[in-house]
């Protein structure tokens, strides 16, 4: 299976490291999840960056925000991701009203035994939607904070240990949509990847348009013969894959020069953390993994740079004016950061 660039802390009481796996279990975790890329691709027409960011994300123990215009597919996307792996899933509208114990759970009163019992929030699963995670406010968006980082919610001083494998994938809708509250970058930060949904190409929509002409429902994926083809179990064997692959310090010198010149660019007011460089290295590993090389080039750091590094990068409100995009910047630096050879 060929995978296409993306151009567009463990869980208390879990182990930190992870066995190398077999070849066989290696090569069989990786055929496993080339074919839910093509178990998606029943239901999704397209998208195939997006498909290989939120793969990526899985072994990179990463969450994905996706962004783009209402029906694009984003929802579904995701759906069908969690059908292919076997996996629960758990959507959440977010709206302006939403309260963090709504997202997380909370302590309710048994009267019966005269105690507090703990109620899970919809995070407890294993893949997380967070619908339009951008119209709700600050406050309830900053309950995914812990979840994302820690992998656990904490009441009342009790941490309380999410499902592995565990994955936040939120939506937003462009910031200039009305009835939207911007992301803080503590929030964008903690996001592995941010990825682009776009509109579909003409043959693309033509597609969508003859699918459910024929009769295809979105809400009844098994009708389109959407069936699991990989499980946890898979997932795990290509994390300690992954973990697994080699770098280079002359590659890992490139991955810190490159989130380092975000940070001096011009045209950017903010640019990417360590976190950020961190996150590009796992992705860059887990790249190289799923196109079957034991080592990192640069071309594999390239390939997931901008769905990486996009939304670390705060831009100056005059290059906004100017129409500047963190795209842009980032094509500008891939260019004239050297490359190792």
């Amino acid at each position: 299976m060929t995978y296409s660039p993306l151009s567009n802390p463990p869980a208390a009481g879990t182990a930190t490291t992870l066995a190398p796996p077999s070849q066989a279990d290696a090569n069989a975790a990786r055929d496993a999840l080339g074919r839910v890329r093509s178990e998606i691709a029943k239901v999704i027409v397209g998208q195939d960056a997006t498909v290989t960011g939120l793969v990526l994300a899985l072994i990179c123990r990463g969450h994905v925000l996706l962004e783009g215009v209402p029906g694009v597919a984003k929802t579904l996307l995701v759906r069908t991701l969690a059908a292919a792996l076997a996996l629960d899933t758990k959507r959440m509208q977010f709206t302006p009203d939403l309260m963090p114990s709504d997202v997380t759970g909370s302590l309710v009163f048994d009267a019966r035994a005269a105690t507090f019992e703990f109620r899970p929030g919809p995070v407890f699963t294993n893949l997380f939607l967070a619908d339009e995670i951008n119209r709700t406010p600050p406050k309830t968006q900053a309950s995914l904070l812990e979840v994302m980082e820690e992998r656990q919610v904490s009441v009342e001083g009790t941490p309380r240990p999410l499902p592995e494998p565990f994955l936040v994938a939120a939506t937003q809708n462009p910031v200039e949509y009305e009835g939207t509250y911007p992301l803080p970058e503590a929030q964008l930060d903690r996001f592995l990847f941010k990825l682009t949904v776009p509109l579909p190409t003409r043959d693309e929509e033509f597609g969508v348009l003859r699918a459910h002409h024929n009769g295809f429902d979105p809400r009844d994926l098994s009708s389109a013969g959407v069936t699991a083809v990989a499980t946890a179990q898979d997932v795990a064997a290509a994390r300690a894959g992954a973990l697994g692959v080699q770098v280079a310090d002359g590659v890992l010198a490139y991955i810190v020069d490159l989130c380092r010149a975000t940070r001096t660019a011009p045209s950017v007011e903010l640019g990417a953390s360590p976190r950020g460089a961190t996150g590009l290295l796992n992705a860059a590993k887990a790249f190289a993994w799923l196109s079957g090389r034991g080592y990192v080039t640069p071309d594999d750091v390239k390939a997931v740079a901008r769905p990486v590094l996009r939304h670390r990068m705060r831009l100056r409100h005059e290059a906004e004016l100017e129409g500047v995009t963190a795209d842009a910047v980032l094509e500008s630096l891939l260019a004239t950061v050297p490359t190792p050879r």
